[in-house]
């Protein structure tokens, strides 16, 4: 292990989050980006001139060169990727989801407790501003309402807009209620891809709360907002214009002829998630601080998404057999 104060920290996959990791990794003091590593040897090397650092010749090669991976591989991958490192001796930030299934999922978080090594997941929304500023605000919602839709592009579409999307708001939902889901009911449909596209999904957790996600990648405009409520008070976040607006009793103007409410607005204009998501990595593997997004919160967000879509599969079902829809062997 280094025993300067400076991770050596190398990047699989120099794919389009590859690259954001990479940059972000030359920019972090607390970090050595020292080399990359993509199946593809023109695409790395493209990513490698723009940071400034080495290209690994094989995985394996990287992992003799570094303390830390950043994996930024597709899904499938993951396991394999993250348990070579892990077993290696390295510490890992693999990207989201933490593996394809929760078998694999569990695997990790098994050794990653066995080598004593960091295993941080890359959700990235835990490390804005908003998410701050919401469970300060908001400490047992009753009712959340989450909307991610964007315009289509063919990256990602590898995975359902669940895995890709969806599990954003999946994992900051249930950082934000503390209860173990009971149920879930959801619809879905392919639409420009072989997966889902759209989504929408009720979860309903035991302590009674009940969240409404709406995810989307074929959409004509993108929007990323939250709404919750709460016997606290009524709190909207916009995750784009990085907005947020809270009515309460507590804080803020108040709101004459309501009876004592008051509104607060707040406003962030340069917060970079990415760049918090690896200052935490650094300081976790570096001084032992606790890991935020740690492989329990990837098992949960994970598992959350895998019921949703079986969830989508049982209405698809019901809809076939009621004749809404056609069967699949007949689209």
């Amino acid at each position: 292990m280094n025993t300067a104060l400076q991770l050596r920290v190398g990047i699989v996959g120099a794919g389009h989050f590859g690259r954001f990791h990479a940059l972000k990794s030359a920019a972090n003091p607390a970090e050595q980006l020292v080399a990359l590593y993509d199946p593809d040897p023109a695409r790395a090397a493209v990513v490698a001139r723009e940071v400034r650092c080495g290209i690994a010749t094989s995985y394996e090669n990287l992992l003799e060169q570094v303390d830390a991976v950043i994996i930024a591989a597709p899904a499938e991958y993951h396991f394999a990727l993250t348990s070579q490192a892990l077993m290696a001796g390295r510490h890992v930030l693999v990207e989201k989801p933490i593996a394809a299934t929760l078998d694999e999922a569990h695997a990790l978080a098994d050794l990653a407790r066995k080598t004593r090594k960091v295993l941080q997941v890359g959700h990235l929304l835990r490390y804005s501003a908003e998410h701050q500023a919401i469970t300060e605000r908001i400490k047992a919602p009753l009712y959340i309402e989450a909307t991610r839709i964007a315009p289509y592009k063919p990256r990602g579409t590898d995975v359902s807009v669940i895995l890709d999307l969806m599990i954003h708001d999946l994992d900051l939902v249930l950082a934000i209620v503390d209860s173990p889901i009971a149920e879930i009911d959801a619809l879905g449909a392919a639409v420009s891809s072989a997966h889902e596209d759209i989504a929408n999904a009720r979860v309903r957790f035991e302590n009674g709360c009940v969240a409404t996600i709406t995810a989307s990648r074929i959409s004509l405009k993108t929007e990323r907002r939250m709404r919750l409520f709460s016997q606290d008070g009524y709190l909207s976040a916009d995750f784009m214009e990085r907005k947020l607006s809270f009515i309460g009793r507590e804080r803020g103007m108040p709101l004459p002829g309501t009876g004592g409410f008051r509104r607060e607005a707040i406003s962030w204009k340069d917060h970079d998630n990415l760049a918090v998501e690896h200052e935490a990595f650094a300081a976790s593997c570096l001084h032992g601080a606790p890991v935020l997004v740690d492989a329990q919160a990837g098992i949960r967000a994970l598992d959350a998404a895998i019921r949703v879509t079986d969830s989508i599969r049982e209405s698809r079902q019901i809809m076939e057999l009621s004749g809404l829809i056609p069967t699949s062997d007949q689209n």
